[in-house]
Formats: C-alpha cells, sequence, structure tokens
C-alpha cells in the first residue's frame, strides 16, 4: 500500500508552520481567532475520506523539547549516509531489484533531508554540515545503524551481486537504526512534526526491511 497520502500529509503540516514562521511569532499580523486553533487534516484509508481530527494547540503550547531537535538533527545525517549508499547502486548494482530499492529510498529521502533542514532553521537550530563520505566521525554511536567507513569503502569498491549482498545488509541495519531512533523520540519527544515523521520513518522503512529481507540473490 502505498505511503503517499500520508507523507503528504506530514509535509503539509510542515508547510503550515513554516508559514507561520514567516510572520516571525506567528502572530504578527494575524487576527486572534487565526492563532487559536490549527486544524489537522488527516487523510483516510483507501477509499475513505480525509477526517478533520481534534484542533492542534497552538506552537506556543507545544514547544518542540530537546530530544526532538536532537532526533532531527541526528537523523539529517543518518538519511545523507542512505543517500550516500543509494547513489552507487546505479552503476555497481547487478539486480534490478536493489537499483529499484536504492531509488525508492532516495526518492523518499532527500525531500525528508530538506524538511528536517528548514524545522531546525525556523527555530534557529544549527544544521548539521555535510562531511566527504557520509561523516563517520565519533558522534556516530549516536546514530545506530550508521555503516562504518570502512564498510563504506568495501561497498564503494563492491560491483555485481557482491555489491547487492553488502548493500542489503548494510541498509537493513541502517533503517534498523533509524526505526529504533524513531521509537526512542516518539516516547520522549512531543513536536507534531516531529512525531508524525517518526511514525512516518517506522512505516516506511519496516516495510523496507522485511522486503530487503526477503530478497534472493
Amino acid at each position: 500500500m502505498s505511503r503517499l497520502p500520508w507523507k503528504t500529509g506530514v509535509l503539509a503540516v510542515f508547510a503550515v508552520l513554516s508559514l507561520t514562521a514567516c510572520t516571525g511569532n506567528g502572530t504578527q499580523g494575524a487576527p486572534p481567532e487565526a492563532t487559536e486553533r490549527v486544524p489537522v487534516i488527516a487523510p483516510g484509508k483507501p477509499g475513505e475520506p480525509a477526517k478533520t481530527l481534534s484542533s492542534m494547540p497552538p506552537l506556543a503550547e507545544r514547544p518542540p523539547g530537546d530530544a526532538d531537535f536532537r532526533y532531527v538533527s541526528m537523523m539529517i545525517p543518518h538519511h545523507r549516509q542512505a543517500l550516500e549508499m543509494t547513489a552507487l547502486a546505479p552503476d555497481r548494482a547487478q539486480h534490478q531489484d536493489v537499483r529499484g530499492l536504492a531509488a525508492r529510498i532516495d526518492g523518499a529521502q532527500a525531500p525528508e533531508i530538506q524538511a528536517m533542514s528548514a524545522y531546525l532553521q525556523r527555530h534557529k537550530k544549527p544544521v548539521p554540515e555535510a562531511h566527504a563520505g557520509g561523516g563517520h566521525g565519533s558522534g556516530d554511536a549516536a546514530m545506530p545503524g550508521m555503516a562504518s567507513f570502512a564498510d563504506m569503502v568495501h561497498l564503494k569498491n563492491s560491483r555485481g551481486a557482491d555489491f547487492d549482498k553488502l548493500f542489503v545488509r548494510l541498509m537493513i541495519a541502517h533503517h534498523e537504526g533509524a526505526v529504533k531512533m524513531a521509537n526512542d523520540v516518539l516516547a520522549s519527544g512531543h513536536d507534531i512534526f516531529v512525531e508524525e515523521m517518526a511514525q512516518d520513518v517506522i512505516a516506511t522503512q519496516t516495510a523496507e526491511i522485511k522486503r530487503m529481507k526477503e530478497m534472493r540473490f
């Protein structure tokens, strides 16, 4: 089942929050009633209409916490390494299933990096810098599933079936790390954008883990 409606809902919520930020604190120049509640539209299941959920409290009542910012700050370099891995697939992968998986991961995670970077900027938080080689620094221990520098060198030097097997093994571990991080922030964070993004990571990447474990080479 496609995840597009849910993804669209997540990015739509973020778009509303970003537009609010354009006025500074979100209240200048707007009537009081416009800042009291923000309606949340939840896409329905296939064949079902969208639903209007109970109003989301204004941002002033739901400030992001350290857990929210820490999650986004770690997930950006985590996603960047995934994209570094997927960029190798077109020229190295032997199986079409691996190339297709890499393309789907790239198509999903590249926009998420942009959304997460904009989220940090909106809250005046630093955006992690991109490092050549995927950023295999000392801070990677806090990001479960990150491939080591040696793993990435091995992947870059692999071709054909060897690449396919290594790519899938590393990406399963990478996805499992992302799912763990998402579950952790759901238990400790409380920002609506981060919560919905984490739920999407869990659903999407759990499905991809299952698909990768079923691949036969």
